[in-house]
């Protein structure tokens, strides 16, 4: 009796959430990696890019803790290589370029936060649980409009039967803008909504995703069906029927 009791309470568990943190500086890599595990993350780690990215491709993480400025191959580098080999794990910058043109670097190469050193363990925690809550947070629900169809929980994308390959960003502002379908939604209000954080990019970062966005679901980007710019505002998603 006892045995079954704790084979449900073990089966009732939640599998902790697995991230990999590459950072070169020892110390941090160490105390980072004590206090994830702490929180009740599994932990893996590596120290230098080439090595970071052969575990983000072999682990396959629920989220990458990646410092920007690496040995061998720099933080920017591997994000891009994971998501041009269309691997979408959710990545957070750290690094000691504060300048808003390496964030708006960051975030366009398909990163979900970047935060500059120093910074407190207290806020990189809430931003770990803020960045995979809104990962999770869409499980079991599924969008269809006109040929296009969002599945939430599988993070995939359909058009017309075939599989559309999106980004982990790309994916989150497609199902935001699909959720307010008909809504004139501002840049602003897109870039609070989507990106979670006080961001310090232009509007002009909305305006990329939004035309990659175009490349990969509209039939004639030039002329959208779904993705509407609303001029001098922002953007309105519209089902194609309407």
């Amino acid at each position: 009796m006892t045995g079954t009791v704790a084979e449900k309470k073990q089966g009732a568990k939640k599998r902790k959430a697995r991230v990999l943190i590459v950072e070169d500086d020892t110390s941090l890599l160490f105390g980072l990696k004590k206090n994830l595990q702490f929180e009740g993350y599994e932990v893996f780690t590596a120290s230098d890019g080439e090595a970071g990215l052969g575990m983000a491709v072999d682990e396959r993480p629920d989220l990458i803790v990646l410092d920007v400025m690496l040995p061998r191959m720099n933080g920017f580098e591997v994000c891009e290589v994971l998501r041009s080999n269309e691997i979408e794990t959710p990545v957070i910058f750290l690094t000691a370029k504060a300048l808003p043109a390496d964030k708006i670097t960051g975030l366009n190469l398909g990163g979900d936060d970047y935060m500059t050193k120093p910074f407190s363990v207290a806020e990189l925690l809430a931003r770990i649980q803020t960045v995979l809550r809104r990962v999770n947070a869409s499980e079991g629900e599924k969008l269809t409009i006109g040929p296009l169809e969002l599945d939430l929980s599988g993070r995939s994308v359909l058009l017309e039967g075939k599989e559309v390959n999106l980004t982990t960003k790309e994916f989150e502002l497609l199902c935001f803008m699909a959720r307010n379908i008909g809504k004139v939604l501002p840049r602003e209000r897109i870039l609070q909504k989507v990106w979670g954080y006080n961001y310090y990019g232009t509007a002009r970062t909305i305006d990329n995703f939004i035309n990659r966005l175009r490349q990969k679901i509209e039939e004639n980007p030039l002329e959208p069906r779904f993705l509407l710019t609303v001029r001098g505002v922002g953007y309105k998603f519209r089902s194609p029927q309407s």
